[in-house]
């Protein structure tokens, strides 16, 4: 494990608690990644949070770029929270991977505001097939790093139906969020149903 992902599963240690399952996926050509499992999370202990590892080892590089810095550049991972027990929310380890992978596979920067879509469903009968990425900072702070090394930051997933994506794509991750919150919704629980967009 690389100096950064020491650090960064040491902020998460320190931020979360200790993990109670891993799993680790690699895809041809790119480095491994970890999904962390944190359960007990939440006012009332009913989050479980997963928590990508890997993704931030290396700088995104923008794909218009001449040459890919290997310092320089925006690092992250992904935090998914869902309410536990309620469906088989294990099951979104590999969906998560794969997301965390995409710096590296399609070379695409993911910031807030970004939609990620992995094209069937994040687990077994989800209603969800992608997620908004949301602001960081809420729930673990960036993770300061060396310079010139960019900080991690550590970006919070919020699953979206294929109705409130392609609603997304139209109006902006601002005004699907202001829905969700007019709405009441709760963006945690994995059976939720979509927010009306009419």
């Amino acid at each position: 494990m690389s100096d950064v992902l020491e650090l960064v599963e040491a902020r998460l240690r320190t931020t979360l608690g200790e993990p109670d399952a891993r799993a680790a996926v690699t895809f041809l050509g790119t480095d491994r990644i970890e999904v962390l499992r944190f359960t007990g999370g939440g006012p009332d202990g009913d989050l479980v949070r997963y928590v990508t590892l890997g993704m931030s080892d290396h700088p995104m590089t923008d794909p218009t770029a001449v040459l890919a810095d290997p310092l320089r550049g925006p690092r992250a991972e992904l935090v998914l929270s869902v309410k536990a027990g309620r469906a088989g929310t294990d099951k979104v380890l590999r969906p998560l991977a794969v997301l965390a992978a995409s710096p590296q596979v399609e070379g695409v920067v993911v910031a807030p505001g970004a939609s990620l879509d992995v094209g069937e469903p994040l687990w077994p009968g989800a209603p969800f097939t992608s997620v908004l990425v949301a602001e960081p900072g809420g729930l673990v702070a960036d993770l300061e790093l060396d310079e010139p090394l960019d900080p991690v930051r550590f970006l919070p997933l919020l699953p979206m139906t294929p109705n409130e994506a392609a609603w997304k794509r139209v109006h902006g991750a601002e005004a699907l969020q202001e829905r969700w919150l007019k709405a009441g919704t709760d963006v945690r629980d994995p059976l939720r149903t979509g927010v009306a967009l009419a």
